[in-house]
C-alpha cells in the first residue's frame, strides 16, 4: 500500500509535468529508453514517414548524449484527458536547435503516455518555457466543425490523428510521398475551434 501511495504521488499530474519527467528521464536513463518508457504501444514517430515508435526504437542503443527539451506551450481538453505540448529542443550542446510537438493521453491508471511525437530543426531557438500554465479548452457549447487534415485517395500520402473523448481538442497529421509533413491541433473555445498548433515540415533533401 505504501509503495502504491508513493507511486501515485510521484506520477505526473499534468501533461506538462509528464513532458518534464520524460525529458529528465532522457538524461538519466537514456534517450531511447525514455522514449520507449513514456510512449503508448501505438505511438507514432516519423523517419520521415510514419512509424510505430516501439517498432522503430526497440533494440536501438541510447545515443551518447541525449537531446534536451522542455514544454513551451500546453493545450488541454476540457475533460483533462488529452493534451498537446510544443516547445524547444537543443542537441549537441546547442549546435542544433528545433521544436517538438507531443500529443499526450491520460491512461486508465491516471498516468500519461505520448501517442504522437514530431518536430523539426530551426535556425534559431524558440523563446518559450519557464513556469507555463496549460490552456484548457472551454467546456461550454457543443464542439463542431473542426478542421481535420486528410488526403483521401491520394497515392503516397498517410494521415492520422484523433480527438479527446469530449471533442474539445482535435489533432491530425498528414505526410506526403517525399516525407513532408503537416500537423494541426485545434482547441474548442466555447464558440468555435481555434488553431493552436500548426507544424509544417519540409521533405528531407533527396
Amino acid at each position: 500500500m505504501i509503495a502504491l501511495i508513493l507511486l501515485a504521488a510521484a506520477a505526473p499530474a499534468t501533461a506538462v509535468e509528464a513532458e518534464r519527467a520524460f525529458a529528465a528521464d532522457a538524461q538519466k536513463i537514456g534517450q531511447t529508453t525514455a522514449f520507449l518508457k513514456w510512449s503508448s504501444d501505438k505511438a507514432v514517430m516519423f523517419t520521415p514517414h510514419p512509424a510505430n515508435a516501439h517498432a522503430m526504437l526497440s533494440g536501438r542503443k541510447n545515443p551518447p548524449v541525449a537531446i534536451f527539451w522542455w514544454p513551451g506551450r500546453s493545450y488541454v481538453s476540457c475533460d483533462g484527458k488529452l493534451a498537446i505540448n510544443t516547445g524547444p529542443w537543443v542537441r549537441d550542446w546547442g549546435k542544433a536547435v528545433g521544436y517538438f510537438t507531443t500529443v499526450w493521453q491520460r491512461q486508465p491508471d491516471g498516468g500519461w503516455k505520448w501517442i504522437y511525437d514530431g518536430g523539426d530543426a530551426l535556425d534559431t531557438p524558440r523563446a518559450e518555457g519557464g513556469d507555463i500554465q496549460p490552456r484548457l479548452a472551454a467546456c461550454r457549447g457543443k464542439p463542431r466543425n473542426a478542421v481535420v487534415l486528410g488526403t483521401v485517395g491520394a497515392v503516397g500520402y498517410n494521415t492520422g490523428g484523433g480527438r479527446s473523448a469530449d471533442g474539445t481538442l482535435v489533432w491530425s497529421w498528414t505526410t506526403g510521398p517525399k516525407g513532408d509533413r503537416r500537423f494541426l491541433a485545434q482547441q474548442w473555445n466555447g464558440k468555435r475551434f481555434e488553431t493552436v498548433v500548426e507544424d509544417k515540415v519540409a521533405a528531407p533533401p533527396q
